[in-house]
């Protein structure tokens, strides 16, 4: 082991590319471990190079955020790290717990990466967009905007494992208990941590490259260091509107939102970036006179109202309850309140996130409960639909927003769409029974079986199915808490108290109200205009229609988590054990990525899960034939399939490879592409693919006709007609005879039409 190494604020201490010949146990001050787009932080006691050990060169840079020592251990490769960590078991179990804590990090950054990019992405096409608007008004031509057609969209096709934050936090605290020290002890053991953690975290790495590369080809669409880009088509565009345009204060808010976010990815010299921002400033101000500039409204000048004042007390009070959680969670809020970084890994706040989690759930049943009896002042409201806690902790301006938004939920859910509050009230009155827990039970089932194991009695399991207050504690037990972490989407640091400090986002552009989901489904139903629909046998008219089959749309229930998330999660595709009736999705309130691509997912999702449903055992008997057997089939035996190149394999395989060996995976991950690109007559799939999910997911009449005239699916949608022509030939027939005979047509023959002709 060396003398100790100094280094002064700012020092390089080991620079990405390096080749690996030593490790660094970090004694004082701070190392950024530099990856592309950002930083972690290093401390005393973290290990300088321990995620690379199975590199031969460093992918971080390191460098001294303050005055640091470091002690360096020779390193020269896995061997000499063996022999290393058998002669300094203490050392040994340091760098474990220092190499998951980074992994950790690096897992966390992913996710933030991936939304990041993902946002950036949709932001260009929709700037895009709105120029293309904007010349149509000026009755000009679009220019043509270089390097958009070349974007490598590959790059952000691969998402980090969310469940992999989980197992190395998980590892971290196992290795700092007292049992770390014999499990350390173990050298294959030990040996294989660093060898399967740095491998994640090599990975890991990538995926931030990955993005930070597409953020930088995106940023080079805004800014060249020539110019001629679309920064310089914004602002020219700019200048030739007329005074006075409602287009003018929309561009001008575009125009400085790129300019603010795409310094870091574009790679241009500062002075002459900043010299661009400020030439346009300068002569918009000039053009605009008088019109002062947009500005955002201040904190100092946002107005609280008195009521939000100490909120967590106010919430507490409402419980009426003196249980030790709920007594609890307001000293764990002010907690939080303190806490510099509240998603920090390190064990003192993660446990907090734990505390305040568990007590949040008991707080939240009793608040619900009691607002059953009475009506909950603002601050209440607002813990039940967001998770709201605390003005501090929210901060002014989401405070503000929130109070707004919670006066205005009255009355806002039905049709498909509820607050996660007027969802339990549903099922509290017995319009909607409990969602299924994670072991796919439902209310019933459970009940059931309390039942069957005499547990309760039958006049006691009669009076449970009919208990409003069982039925929400259920739903709150189960549902309410697996699916509030699933829909947060950061597993790893997730607490369900609303955060200003945890908001991805401002709030107030990612609201999910019935509007934005019904567009998004709007956009799916125009390729798949089938995906809702079940099969069933017209109850009403069996005297007619016999055992001919029709055709029902049963639209899912959304429930708006109140939380502010990345994710969703389509929960189950039937209630209960009725076929017809509606799915049950559940997103956040406030979501903070792309709802289009979302929704799609969710259709995805829905659409294996439902046929799975129907198959029943033999879903992946390709005798039977289903979307989930022939997918499964062109899947599992892909490399014996004729029909399809070499080249094409080779894309199957890695397609699976990302989908981690999932076939469900990699069949949404084939639906998101026919809904964005296929239906438009777009080819992206395979022959085999795109042949499969047309048959069960066709096109409409109106976007058969169209996409007919691309040669590639020319045949695929004429061998469609003929099915659907033989079909209607049929129930033409039915509805002829029907009326020779004089015998009223129902209504129900005449809408199985329109289903079959794609008409509806």
């Amino acid at each position: 082991m060396a003398e100790t190494l100094e280094y002064k604020r700012g020092q390089t201490i080991i620079e990405a590319g390096s080749a690996m010949t030593s490790l660094g146990l970090v004694i004082s001050g701070r190392v950024a471990a530099v990856y592309p787009g950002g930083a972690m932080m290093l401390e005393r006691g973290d290990v300088v190079g321990i995620t690379e050990v199975v590199n031969e060169v460093h992918f971080l840079g390191y460098k001294a955020v303050t005055e640091t020592a470091v002690i360096p251990y020779p390193y020269s490769n896995l061997e000499n790290l063996e022999e290393l960590m058998s002669q300094h078991m203490d050392f040994a179990r340091v760098s474990l717990c220092s190499m998951f804590k980074q992994i950790t990090g690096l897992l966390g950054q992913c996710q933030i990466s991936e939304i990041h990019t993902n946002d950036l992405f949709r932001k260009i096409g929709k700037d895009i967009s709105f120029y293309g608007d904007i010349c149509r008004k000026l009755r000009i031509k679009a220019k043509e905007i270089e390097g958009v057609s070349q974007l490598d969209t590959y790059l952000i096709e691969e998402s980090s494992d969310a469940w992999l934050a989980d197992y190395y936090a998980g590892l971290c605290k196992l290795y700092q208990s007292e049992n770390g020290k014999t499990i350390t002890a173990d050298i294959p053991v030990t040996m294989g941590m660093f060898r399967k953690g740095s491998l994640d975290a090599r990975k890991a790495y990538q995926l931030l490259d990955n993005y930070y590369s597409f953020r930088q080809e995106m940023g080079n669409i805004y800014f060249k260091p020539e110019g001629n880009d679309l920064y310089d088509i914004l602002t020219e565009t700019f200048f030739r509107l007329k005074p006075g345009s409602d287009d003018i204060p929309e561009l001008r808010a575009v125009i400085t939102r790129v300019g603010e976010s795409f310094f870091d990815e574009a790679g241009l010299d500062e002075p002459a970036y900043q010299k661009r921002l400020s030439d346009f400033d300068e002569k918009a101000d000039r053009l605009m006179e008088s019109e002062a500039a947009v500005t955002s409204e201040t904190e100092e000048e946002i107005d609280v109202p008195d009521i939000l004042t100490d909120s967590v007390d106010k919430i507490i009070d409402f419980t009426g309850s003196t249980s030790e959680d709920v007594l609890n969670f307001k000293a764990h809020i002010m907690d939080l309140r303190n806490a510099e970084d509240p998603e920090s890994i390190d064990d003192d706040i993660s446990d907090l996130r734990k505390a305040v989690t568990r007590e949040f759930y008991e707080v939240y049943k009793a608040v619900f409960f009691r607002s059953l009896q009475f009506k909950p002042p603002l601050p209440v409201l607002m813990f039940l639909y967001f998770g709201y806690a605390d003005e501090v902790l929210a901060g002014r301006k989401y405070t503000a927003y929130l109070a707004n938004l919670a006066l205005k939920l009255e009355g806002f859910s039905g049709s498909g769409v509820y607050t996660f509050y007027d969802w339990l009230k549903e099922i509290f009155c017995g319009r909607k029974d409990p969602s299924r827990d994670d072991f796919d039970t439902d209310y019933t089932d459970m009940i059931h079986k309390l039942r069957v194991q005499n547990k309760i009695d039958a006049v006691e399991e009669k009076d449970r199915l009919s208990d409003g207050y069982a039925r929400v504690s259920f739903e709150l037990d189960n549902f309410f808490r697996s699916a509030d972490k699933v829909t947060y989407g950061r597993i790893t640091t997730f607490c369900p108290v609303f955060m200003e400090k945890t908001c991805i986002k401002d709030p107030s552009g990612m609201f999910v109200d019935r509007d934005v989901i019904q567009e998004a489904l709007d956009k799916i139903k125009a390729v798949d205009y089938t995906v809702f629909y079940r099969e069933s046998l017209d109850q009403k008219h069996l005297n007619v229609m016999g055992k001919e089959t029709i055709h029902l749309e049963y639209l899912p229930d959304f429930i708006l988590m109140p939380n502010m998330g990345t994710r969703a999660v389509m929960w189950q595709e039937i209630e209960g054990k009725v076929r017809n009736s509606p799915s049950r999705m559940a997103i956040s309130v406030f979501h903070a990525e792309d709802i289009q691509g979302t929704m799609i997912r969710l259709a995805g999702d829905f659409r294996w899960e439902m046929c799975k449903r129907v198959q029943g055992a033999r879903w992946n008997d390709v005798t039977e034939h289903s979307l989930t057997s022939e997918y499964f089939d062109y899947v599992q035996f892909y490399r014996k399939n004729r029909d399809l190149s070499p080249e094409i394999k080779e894309k199957i395989r890695s397609a699976l490879q990302r989908a981690k060996n999932s076939y469900k995976e990699m069949f949404i991950r084939d639906y998101i592409v026919w809904i964005l690109y296929e239906g438009n007559a777009s080819p992206r799939l395979n022959r085999v693919a795109r042949q499969i999910i047309y048959n069960y997911c066709p096109f409409d009449s109106e976007r058969s006709a169209k996409n007919r005239t691309n040669p590639i699916y020319t045949e695929l949608i004429d061998r469609g007609e003929i099915k659907r022509a033989q079909k209607l030939h049929r129930l033409e027939q039915m509805m002829k005879k029907l009326k020779n005979s004089g015998q009223e047509i129902p209504e129900t023959l005449r809408d199985e039409i329109d289903y079959i002709s794609g008409n509806v």
